[in-house]
């Protein structure tokens, strides 16, 4: 069964600003720009080939054998709302590609790491990159594509944009790349416990997610020319909506229909993840249902879970409220989300579109 796509449900345009998105992605891979970094200066040695290759096969941009292709790549969601909110405030979009850019180049560069930390060996229908090349290699092109990311922001010169802004942008850009590695951490290392706090959570959720999506909003609406007070509900909006998107994200991967998610049913507790509804209903059982919560415990210690032991632990799940709790707090942050982009634009045509992805984003079933 075909998903829709995001335009057909939001009846947002979205395609101009993915291309204005790709365009600039694709400029910092073209062989000049390559060429110029190579060892003779005048053309790619065979060497370098399978280098660049596998970042355009993990961007869906080639086949396993490195051969030019169009493969499904992410729905770039992050640098279109960064192009989003630059219109939202009146600037233009073009001009704020290379940061575009740059927020998708270091999303796809944590994408590849948490592949290879996560054991992940499936990622938008095809191998992952650690599985095709190993995890030496891998490891060093998500590397490669946190750099160009930053090579990306100083184009933002080129469109005119003064050093003082530019600065704000890498100031904004790598606080959000170290919280990416810090939700990451804390990510990993939840694994190993049993006393993680619905605190830690949430602070992993802004880590992991929130983190990158609110230094977007307000690099575009810095980008755009919003003043410092919009530029603080664009912040706002990114950090609601994040938490927001990746709670939804964690509802989807317990209660989420295979047929729609395109992931195993339970996939996330096939996976023994503790997102935010086991976090939550380990902290609840433990104060109302010790019997349950030491089911549960045993249950997630096991090195597989068999299908009946996936129904049994959500069962439990939902009965101790996590569904409701999880649900609950995601419609919290998206309306706070929603609060601080009306205080940021108020109710203008630029500013519609966001609104109506913020919706999706809650909606969504897949």
């Amino acid at each position: 069964m075909r998903q829709p796509s995001i335009e057909e449900i939001t009846g947002i345009e979205l395609a101009n600003l993915i291309s204005i998105t790709e365009t600039e992605m694709r400029a910092l891979l073209r062989p000049e720009q390559i060429e110029e970094h190579s060892y003779t200066g005048t053309t790619l040695s065979p060497p370098l080939g399978p280098f660049y290759g596998m970042l355009l096969y993990h961007l869906g941009w080639a086949d396993a054998a490195f051969q030019p292709a169009a493969f499904p790549g992410g729905k770039r969601l992050r640098p279109a709302m960064l192009l989003m909110a630059c219109q939202a405030v009146g600037g233009d979009p073009q001009r704020a590609a290379p940061a575009a850019a740059a927020i998708e180049l270091v999303h796809n560069f944590s994408l590849i790491h948490d592949d290879i930390e996560d054991g992940d060996k499936m990622r938008h229908g095809r191998p992952t990159l650690w599985t095709l090349v190993g995890i030496s290699q891998a490891v060093n092109a998500g590397d490669a594509l946190f750099v160009l990311a930053r090579l990306a922001l100083h184009n933002l010169a080129q469109q005119g944009y003064d050093t003082s802004t530019i600065q704000h942008c890498f100031e904004l850009f790598d606080r959000a790349c170290l919280s990416l590695t810090q939700g990451q951490y804390q990510d990993i290392s939840f694994e190993q416990r049993w006393d993680v706090s619905l605190t830690e959570c949430l602070q992993m959720i802004y880590g992991k997610t929130a983190a990158l999506l609110e230094a977007a909003l307000q690099i575009g609406a810095l980008l755009g020319g919003a003043t410092p007070t919009q530029q603080g509900y664009f912040r706002e909006l990114g950090r609601n909506l994040g938490l927001a998107f990746q709670i939804r994200d964690d509802i989807l991967g317990i209660w989420g229909e295979e047929t729609r998610t395109g992931k195993s049913a339970g996939n996330d507790i096939a996976r023994k993840k503790k997102s935010l509804p086991v976090v939550y209903a380990l902290q609840e059982l433990q104060a109302t249902s010790p019997e349950n919560w030491q089911m549960l415990n045993s249950l997630y210690q096991q090195p597989d879970l068999s299908p009946s032991d996936i129904s049994a632990v959500r069962e439990i799940l939902e009965n101790s409220g996590a569904y409701a709790y999880a649900q609950r707090l995601a419609t919290t942050h998206h309306q706070q989300a929603l609060e601080a982009l009306q205080r940021a634009t108020g109710d203008t045509l630029a500013s519609r579109s966001l609104h109506s992805l913020a919706n999706f984003l809650l909606r969504r079933d897949y």
